[in-house]
């Protein structure tokens, strides 16, 4: 594999915690610290994908880098795709890491971690999963399960994502953290085609992967980071980051 391109998407079109991407924590925006997270994980060059300037200037503002994508996406997924392109026209790069801008706590070494089975050739995507250890989560349609087959040690190919609770019986389960690594081919492929129908039914957009045949591989990492989609989790977010430093 060559260098991995950091792709981190963020719109401030957000409809529970409006302009969230530049909403303060610890003193400087949400979406640098995210920003800075991916810097630490130490796998390659970092940029945001936007629609927005404001974000853009935060970003800058920073030392970050930022790349302006049109504001029509469906997804990050989309947005990420435009922002490669106009980044490396020449192909350097041939993984893509996508980490969603609400994760400031996310830790470094999980995003570093989810390339690991793209050394595998046969291996499409690959993303990261944690043991629910809440039984709450357990049957929680918002926690999304990956049911999957061990192909080693904390590792696993993905069979299906689910919102159910999956798989049946003894054993754990594995909540699915939404970073992905793309080969730059699959990424490609996957942006050109339609939406499917378990993709639409269960309102996830990796299995439009599995229903084209893709493999997608899980790695296993201790747990998962806090996203922010409302105020609670903001507060969250900014108590979490604030014990950090004052550890």
């Amino acid at each position: 594999m060559s260098d991995p391109l950091v792709l981190i998407p963020a719109r401030l079109a957000a409809t529970r915690l409006p302009n969230k991407p530049l909403a303060d924590i610890a003193g400087e925006p949400m979406i640098v610290h995210v920003w800075r997270r991916a810097m630490e994980a130490g796998i390659g060059p970092v940029a945001i994908a936007t629609d927005a300037p404001e974000i853009a200037e935060a970003v800058a503002k920073a030392g970050g880098r930022a790349v302006m994508t049109r504001a029509d996406h469906a997804s990050g997924s989309d947005r990420i795709f435009e922002a490669v392109e106009k980044l490396d026209p020449e192909g350097r790069h041939d993984v893509v890491v996508n980490v969603q801008g609400d994760l400031p706590t996310v830790d470094p070494a999980a995003i570093a971690a989810s390339i690991s089975p793209l050394a595998d050739s046969s291996v499409d995507l690959a993303t990261l999963v944690a043991v629910i250890e809440r039984e709450e989560e357990k049957t929680n349609p918002n926690v999304v399960k990956m049911v999957g087959a061990e192909v080693s040690p904390g590792r696993f190919r993905a069979l299906y994502f689910t919102r159910a609770t999956a798989p049946y019986g003894d054993g754990p389960l594995y909540h699915h953290i939404g970073l992905y690594a793309y080969r730059r081919k699959a990424l490609q492929r996957f942006v050109g085609m339609k939406p499917s129908p378990l993709e639409l039914r269960e309102k996830l957009e990796q299995l439009r992967a599995l229903e084209a045949g893709m493999r997608i591989d899980a790695v296993v990492v201790n747990d998962v980071p806090l996203g922010v989609d409302t105020p609670h989790d903001l507060d969250r977010a900014r108590e979490i980051i604030a014990a950090r430093r004052t550890a």
